[in-house]
């Protein structure tokens, strides 16, 4: 059915390709009523179950202080998934079922397994780390193993990376470095916004990282191996671990202001306190003043940060729609110059037109004159791009 338009009904007996687009939509289209009756038993049983899915890979959050209350709690709504996933055709993978649990204990830590044979499925033992959408989880969440693989990822991939030249052959320093920029460090930096936060410790991480780095300014210079860091960062123009770090963290606390107002992001972040309380209530307003000053994360950076910024900001606001704008409703004090880069002496009148202009300008107290520069040279791979205001 589309709009008005329904089809006659017909079997269907072919699948759908991996990766395709209609994959997700199908998928969601035939769980949400299998999450929406789940929720509903769980709620009838007063079992206090988060449920989390992504596709094919559920996912139950059971908090408890006890490890036998939960195993009883992850027991019964094992019992109750499996047998309404039954009734819609559906099987549960009982090879691919895991048990984490997440503890601050620094004493010894032996949780109990859990036994899922009466019902058919297999005994889970846990295990010290656990891997979920690529991200892997230690039950302190330090994410040192996380850090450990992708770097060591990345290290191999620059030991790759060795076969397409050296300091005599193969190809330039340019090109090493925007290879190392582009395909080893996305790698190595992959999921930072789980670590990589406010008041976070990250010595460890850091020292993982610079090793990292170290052996790739190697590669692109062809440098000795005991030249110091900072100096061989320098020389290949690698921004230091840390502060590239800092850069792609504040720009991605944009990106949650960037979603619909339907996101289950966007419901985390609201900052109002819920109407009707409810324990499935878990937006940053639900939480005490003494709750919010013990939060941590990526999005309570984004949430202390950015509402203080962009009080009001809306990206479908009338104001940026064409017509609306500073430059359409002021369009009689907006001039842009174009010229032409294959007039003879180029530079020279261009520099002329452009001290004219700013003599002109700068005896007028009430203009502003803003200068852009965005070049890129032919002799490196860069950019460069500066603003200056002049009042």
């Amino acid at each position: 059915m589309w709009n008005e338009f329904l089809s006659p009904s017909f079997m269907v007996d072919v699948g759908v390709g991996q990766g395709s687009a209609l994959s997700p939509i199908l998928s969601a289209l035939y769980l949400s009523p299998l999450i929406y009756i789940l929720e509903k038993r769980f709620k009838n049983l007063n079992l206090p179950i988060s449920i989390l899915s992504f596709v094919d890979n559920g996912l139950f959050i059971v908090q408890n202080n006890s490890f036998s209350i939960s195993n009883a709690q992850l027991f019964c709504s094992y019992n109750i998934l499996s047998n309404l996933l039954n009734s819609f055709g559906l099987i549960v993978e009982h090879t691919k079922t895991e048990i984490f649990h997440f503890s601050r204990s620094h004493g010894p830590f032996n949780p109990p397994p859990l036994d899922l044979s009466p019902i058919g499925g297999p005994i889970l033992r846990p295990k010290d780390s656990w891997r979920y959408l690529g991200f892997i989880f230690d039950r302190k969440l330090t994410f040192h193993k996380h850090i450990d693989f992708y770097a060591n990822k990345a290290i191999s991939m620059v030991k790759c990376m060795k076969l397409l030249g050296n300091s005599t052959r193969g190809i330039t320093p340019i090109q090493k470095h925007l290879l190392y920029r582009c395909c080893a460090l996305p790698i190595a930096l992959y999921g930072f916004q789980l670590w990589f936060y406010n008041k976070a410790p990250t010595s460890y991480h850091m020292k993982i990282l610079n090793k990292m780095q170290r052996r790739a300014a190697i590669w692109i210079l062809g440098a000795f191996k005991s030249s110091p860091l900072e100096g061989i960062e320098a020389i290949a123009g690698l921004i230091p671990i840390r502060f590239h770090l800092q850069k792609i963290s504040k720009r991605s606390l944009i990106c949650p202001f960037k979603l619909p107002t339907n996101h289950i992001l966007k419901n985390l972040l609201n900052d109002d306190p819920p109407s009707v309380k409810s324990s499935n209530s878990h937006n940053i307003g639900s939480l005490t003043n003494h709750q919010k000053s013990l939060f941590k994360g990526h999005l309570n950076d984004a949430h202390s940060k950015l509402l203080g910024i962009f009080p009001s900001f809306s990206p479908c606001d009338p104001e940026f729609s064409p017509g609306n704008r500073i430059v359409d409703s002021f369009s009689n004090r907006f001039s842009f110059n174009l010229t032409n880069k294959k007039v003879e002496n180029y530079n020279k009148t261009r520099s002329q037109e452009l001290d004219e202009m700013v003599l002109c300008l700068s005896s007028d107290p009430q203009a502003a004159l803003v200068v852009t520069d965005a070049s890129i040279r032919n002799d490196i791979a860069t950019s460069i791009s500066h603003i200056h205001s002049y009042n």
